[in-house]
C-alpha cells in the first residue's frame, strides 16, 4: 500500500540487477543483520526514520540465531526474504551519490593555544523533531526546537549565533574548518596529547536546513564542479581567510544546519561510528538514506561507476544497507556512502558525485 509521497517503484527480478551473481552477500548480509539485531531487542534510533513495517520484522527476526555462513547462504536469505524494486526518479535520470567518512582529527580537552575552535555537547533545552511531527505553525523543513519556559516551542539558533555563544564544549579543536566537516560528516574520532583517542558520537542538530558550501564555491565559479573535492573545498575555504569577518568563516556559516557531539571515551576503532540507525556502520555497505522516505534496515542495489577504491572511475555494483541518515540526503534516489574512517576515506568519500540506479528491496508482502 503507498504511503503519502511513496516513490515510484517497478518491480524487476533480482536477475535484472546487474552484477548481482558476483556480489559479496556475505558481506552484505553482516552489515544487514546489525541492524537487524537491534531492530529486534528494540534499540532506539538516534535519528528518527520511516517506522519498520511488519515484514522488515519479520525478516530481522529470522536473522537472530540464523546460521548463515557462506555467500550463497546470504545471497538465499535475501532473495527468499526481499523482492527488488527499481526506484524511478523525479526527473528521470536524478539518482544522486555522494560519499562520506568519519574524520581523524588532533584536539584538546581544554582551550589552549591554537586549540580554540570548540565541539559542542548537545544543549539542555535543544528539542529534535521527527519527521512530520512538527509543532502547529512551525516553519516548515526545521526539525529542531528551542523549548521556552512557558512550553511552547521556537526555532534553534543558527551556526553563527551558536558559535558565537560557544557553551558546553567538550573539545577544542585547531583547525575551524576540520570542526566544520566534522558537523557535514557526523562523526570523528580525536587523539589527545598522549596519544588516548576518543570518538565524537552525532547528539543532534539545531534543526535548520542543510546548505552546500561545496554547491556554494561552485555556483560562484570560485571551483570548477569538475575540480571539486574534499581538498579542494579545505583549501578554498582556508585561503578565505578563518578570522571573524573574513569570507571563509562566512562562508561556513551560510550553512546555519549546526551538530552537537557527546564524547565517548571507550570505543572499538575497529567498528566505525553509531549513526542514525543506532548501530556501528560498515564501509562500502552503509548508507544514509531520506529518512521521511526509507526506514532503516531496508537493502538497495547501487549501481554506478565511482572513483570508490582510486582516483579512477570503476564499476560499483552492491547491495547496501540503510543505517544512517543526513539532511542533504533528500529524495527516494540519494544516498551517502559510508567510506570509514581517516584521511584516505575521505578522499575516497569527497570524490564521489555521481550519479547511479538504484533498487530498493521490500520485504516480501510490502509490495507497493
Amino acid at each position: 500500500m503507498p504511503w503519502p509521497g511513496a516513490p515510484r517503484l517497478e518491480p524487476i527480478d533480482f536477475d535484472d540487477l546487474e552484477g548481482f551473481g558476483a556480489d559479496d552477500h556475505l558481506t552484505a548480509f553482516r552489515c544487514f543483520e546489525r541492524s537487524a539485531r537491534a531492530l529486534v531487542e528494540r534499540r532506539p534510533d538516534a535519528r528518527t526514520a520511516r517506522p519498520r513495517s511488519d515484514g522488515l520484522l519479520a525478516a530481522a527476526r529470522s536473522v537472530v540465531g540464523s546460521s548463515v555462513t557462506d555467500r550463497a547462504g546470504a545471497r538465499r536469505f535475501f532473495e527468499t526474504w526481499f523482492s527488488p524494486y527499481r526506484i524511478v526518479p523525479e526527473p528521470p535520470g536524478a539518482g544522486f551519490l555522494t560519499g562520506y567518512y568519519e574524520p581523524c582529527v588532533q584536539g584538546a580537552r581544554e582551550e589552549a593555544g591554537d586549540f580554540c575552535w570548540p565541539i559542542l555537547a548537545r544543549p539542555d533545552d535543544l528539542v529534535s523533531i521527527a519527521p512530520g511531527e512538527a509543532p502547529a505553525g512551525f516553519p516548515e523543513g526545521v526539525s529542531g526546537a528551542r523549548r521556552l519556559p512557558d512550553g511552547s516551542f521556537a526555532p534553534y539558533d543558527d551556526r553563527r549565533a551558536i558559535e558565537r555563544q560557544r557553551r558546553n564544549a567538550i573539545v577544542w579543536l585547531n583547525d575551524p574548518v576540520e570542526a566544520f566537516l566534522i558537523h557535514v560528516q557526523g562523526s570523528a574520532q580525536v587523539e589527545f596529547a598522549g596519544g588516548r583517542r576518543a570518538r565524537l558520537a552525532y547528539d543532534g542538530r539545531n534543526g535548520l536546513p542543510y546548505t552546500s558550501i561545496g554547491r556554494i564555491l561552485i555556483e560562484t565559479g570560485e571551483i570548477a564542479e569538475s575540480a571539486m573535492s574534499l581538498e579542494s573545498l579545505k583549501a578554498g575555504l582556508r585561503a578565505a581567510g578563518l578570522s571573524e569577518g573574513e569570507r571563509g568563516l562566512e562562508l561556513m556559516r551560510r550553512n546555519r544546519s549546526f551538530v552537537f557531539f557527546r564524547l565517548v571515551e571507550d570505543f572499538d576503532p575497529l567498528l566505525g561510528p553509531v549513526a542514525g540507525a543506532g548501530v556501528a556502520l560498515t564501509p562500502l555497505r552503509s548508507i544514509a538514506v531520506d529518512r521521511a522516505v526509507w526506514s532503516y534496515g531496508l537493502p538497495f542495489w547501487i549501481e554506478a561507476d565511482l572513483p570508490w577504491a582510486d582516483e579512477s572511475a570503476r564499476p560499483f555494483r552492491r547491495l547496501m544497507i540503510a543505517q544512517d541518515t543526513g539532511s542533504a540526503i533528500v529524495g527516494p534516489a540519494r544516498a551517502d556512502i559510508f567510506f570509514g574512517s581517516g584521511g584516505a576515506a575521505g578522499a575516497r568519500a569527497g570524490a564521489i558525485r555521481h550519479p547511479g540506479a538504484f533498487a530498493v528491496f521490500l520485504p516480501v508482502g510490502d509490495e507497493p
